[in-house]
């Protein structure tokens, strides 16, 4: 891929090329018909409704609408526009001409897109169906997979398949190894011949194997589609009659050195290689009841930062890739974030509040799962407090400034009720719970509510270190010093293992071997050498595979 070239992660339906929304009712129609000649990028078209970044950028934005701007919406149905293909994966030749950075950053995104609508089925009252009405391969049956049921058309030939390893020498890499034994609960000997047979399966047969939930035929299928929705429909608790919160382009400026948002700043240090993200507080009176709050809308703001931090996130992921060190600060009132934590908390069954809270969630998790170094550096006029500390939490080091004793300006940090559970890991832990254990995690908890210095914070293991002021900036440098002179490959390694040190869920076996099995064979000879299978599909030229086992 161009070096110079900047994903940009933010669209609007009125953009999209490949994705057409549709609702009626209490049901969203999510329909895939691909533009061939839209790639993200130029060099190849995408064929057979196969995807691309900018597809899933789509998907993602699609989502996230759904869930703000049509609150009546409670089933989602995945489908097809094109005749007699659902969706054939990610595109082949993009993923032959791309670097190996970019691949895993596509399989990182796509599975977080995944994780999305999982999330909206665990967390919002949405539950989504995939309308299988063509062939479905590859990426496309793990979109399918990540929907709450599959409906499969019988036609005597449409079928589901995972044949990255026969076809291509990789494997299903948006967790389709995963979903597929932890989810559907296939059976080990059923899923080996499944991933090993490139034509996969159909009718019955893929009933029988639990790959879907329902064959239909052709005459019945949009019908038992329709009618499967209103039942799913019905158990929801989303509202029927409130208005919808439409999300406007946000308000950013872009930068040689970093980008500045409302309430988030980005600044770049490509010398020492490494990023500044600076959260600011809310400033000024904030809404604290719904009437309040719906007024306020899309410029509420724990949306707005929200939205703005995940789009910093992702900024940096797809386009600083050299800036290895994140470094996370905050700004302003420690006061004003606890009392929007008390907001947040007071109104969590309300329906936006919800959603702004999961968009919260789910750009905290998408920090957990970025392969940087991060350190928190809680410094003069910081507020790592409640929901602003998981951002600390979720750090490799948190740095707190010691300062005398009798300066007003010492920095603290503090636990409120969003810390117990509304923010959890993808583990589905706090991240509390992955730092303490057992009395430490009690006694730490118990602090809740109160804003402790930095001998507190260390004695309740809430913080790495305390530098006093006058030790403060040579300790720090030495520290981001030391992080950027280490293999970026061996900390990659290191963060995700200690990240992840706890209870295991699907997420997180899907980001490891995701991290760890896939991020290696995308390297070996047998997927991207000069005969490698990714290399030469559609040349008509047979891989050239090495036989030995490593």
């Amino acid at each position: 891929m161009d070096p110079s070239f900047a994903v940009d992660f933010e669209t609007h339906p009125s953009r999209y090329r490949h994705w057409a929304l549709r609702t009626e009712g209490a049901t969203a129609t999510l329909a895939l018909k691909v533009d061939e000649d839209g790639g993200l990028v130029p060099g190849y078209k995408l064929k057979l409704n196969s995807y691309d970044l900018g597809v899933d950028i789509e998907l993602h934005d699609a989502v996230q609408r759904i869930r703000f701007e049509h609150p009546q919406i409670r089933t989602v149905i995945i489908t097809s526009d094109r005749e007699r293909v659902f969706c054939s994966g990610a595109n082949i030749f993009m993923l032959g001409q791309s670097t190996h950075a970019w691949k895993v950053n596509f399989c990182k995104f796509t599975n977080e897109t995944r994780n999305g609508i999982e999330d909206a089925s665990r967390h919002s009252g949405l539950k989504f169906i995939a309308a299988v009405n063509g062939a479905c391969a590859g990426g496309g049956y793990e979109l399918a997979m990540a929907c709450d049921e599959i409906i499969l058309i019988d036609d005597r030939s449409s079928a589901v398949s995972l044949p990255e390893v026969p076809l291509l020498g990789v494997l299903p890499g948006t967790g389709g190894l995963t979903r597929l034994t932890d989810k559907r609960r296939v059976r080990h000997d059923l899923a080996d011949v499944f991933c090993t047979t490139s034509e996969g399966v159909r009718g019955q047969r893929a009933k029988d194997w639990r790959l879907v939930d329902e064959v239909v035929k052709p005459q019945g299928f949009a019908q038992r589609v329709q009618e499967r929705a209103r039942e799913l429909a019905a158990a929801s608790d989303r509202p029927a009659q409130a208005k919808g919160v439409v999300l406007p382009a946000l308000t950013r400026t872009l930068k040689h050195d970093g980008i500045a948002y409302r309430h988030v700043d980005l600044q770049f240090d490509r010398a020492a290689r490494h990023a500044t993200i600076t959260v600011s507080a809310p400033m000024g009176a904030q809404p604290l009841d719904i009437a309040g709050i719906e007024q306020a809308g899309a410029q509420w703001y724990a949306l707005e930062m929200a939205r703005e931090l995940d789009d910093a996130i992702l900024h940096l992921r797809a386009n600083e890739p050299e800036l290895g060190t994140w470094i996370i600060k905050t700004r302003g009132s420690a006061d004003a974030v606890s009392a929007l934590d008390a907001t947040l908390l007071a109104h969590s069954q309300h329906w936006f509040v919800r959603e702004t809270i999961g968009l919260l969630r789910r750009t905290l998790a998408r920090l957990d799962v970025s392969s940087r170094s991060i350190f928190a550096l809680a410094d003069r006029g910081s507020c790592f407090v409640g929901s602003f500390f998981e951002l600390a939490l979720a750090a490799d080091r948190i740095y707190l400034q010691h300062l005398p004793d009798e300066s007003e300006a010492q920095p603290r940090v503090g636990l409120t009720g969003m810390n117990l559970g509304l923010l959890p890991m993808v583990s589905h832990e706090t991240r509390l719970q992955r730092r303490l254990h057992g009395h430490e995690l009690n006694e730490a908890q118990q602090s809740r509510g109160q804003l402790l210095d930095a001998d507190e914070a260390m004695r309740l293991g809430l913080a790495t270190a305390t530098p006093d002021d006058i030790d403060w900036d040579d300790e720090i440098r030495i520290a981001l010093e030391e992080r950027a002179s280490m293999s970026a490959d061996a900390l990659t390694g290191l963060e995700a293992n200690l990240r992840f040190t706890g209870r295991e869920s699907m997420e997180t076996r899907i980001f490891a071997r995701l991290s760890a099995w896939q991020n290696w064979i995308f390297q070996r000879p047998n997927a991207v050498g000069e005969g490698g299978a990714l290399k030469v599909y559609g040349t008509g030229t047979k891989p050239q595979f090495d036989r030995k086992r490593i």
